[in-house]
């Protein structure tokens, strides 16, 4: 069987020798192993670009030329701004004292009484006082119509008198019709409490004077403040 299986393996052989003959197999073998090898492609040389940084002499007018340079400095635009007052930051909400109903209708009905002995020449309004305008949040939002009719159109700077002649300045800020900085100063100072009716009589184009009345205050006692 071995004499058998080497006499099938030798004509296998010879069959594919036969075979490959027939293809040029060899002679193509052969001329690949002779053909040199490709030479690689030589690397391109990238020359570097060099930037070269010239110094240009801005030219002057003649009549400027020995005169020195202008210097531009940025000018700050003044900003509408009242001096700051350091008070008591960490107040104690928790004795905030809320006043009823009938209380804001009786110092309201004085308040109106008291306006109209005022002289009728000057606008007026009355204000009732809530906890967001004389605690926490320190805002005082004016009537919108009272706004627009008499009050200057941009950021102005106006000033809060009290009844003994006491100036406060504040921040008005037609945008949202109202009192920003410098209301809590005068808030503060006078004590003002929830309930609290205030008439704002504007003597001029950016004052108030101020009278406050007093929620649950005697109707015989003093009510401007």
């Amino acid at each position: 069987m071995v004499a058998s299986y080497e006499e099938s393996r030798r004509k296998r052989l010879e069959e594919n020798r036969k075979r490959m003959e027939a293809l040029n197999l060899p002679q193509l073998s052969q001329a690949l192993h002779k053909s040199p090898s490709p030479s690689p492609s030589p690397l391109k040389h990238v020359k570097s670009r060099t930037i070269q940084k010239q110094l240009v002499v801005v030219r002057r007018s003649s009549r400027v030329a020995n005169m020195p340079a202008p210097v531009y400095k940025e000018v700050p635009i003044e900003r509408v701004a009242i001096p700051r007052r350091v008070y008591n930051r960490h107040r104690d909400y928790s004795n905030r004292v809320y006043a009823s109903q009938e209380a804001r209708e009786e110092a309201l009905e004085k308040a109106d009484k008291l306006m109209s002995d005022l002289e009728s020449k000057y606008p007026t309004f009355i204000k009732t006082m809530l906890q967001s305008h004389v605690s926490g949040g320190f805002w005082l939002g004016l009537p919108v119509w009272f706004c627009k009719k008499n009050l200057p159109k941009r950021d102005e700077v106006i000033t809060l008198i009290d009844d003994d002649g006491n100036e406060y300045p504040t921040i008005y800020l037609p945008r949202k019709t109202g009192l920003s900085g410098g209301w809590k100063g005068f808030a503060v100072a006078h004590n003002l409490a929830d309930g609290d009716a205030l008439i704002f009589q504007l003597i001029k184009r950016t004052a108030f004077k101020v009278y406050i009345v007093r929620v649950n205050s005697p109707p015989e006692g003093n009510q401007l403040q």
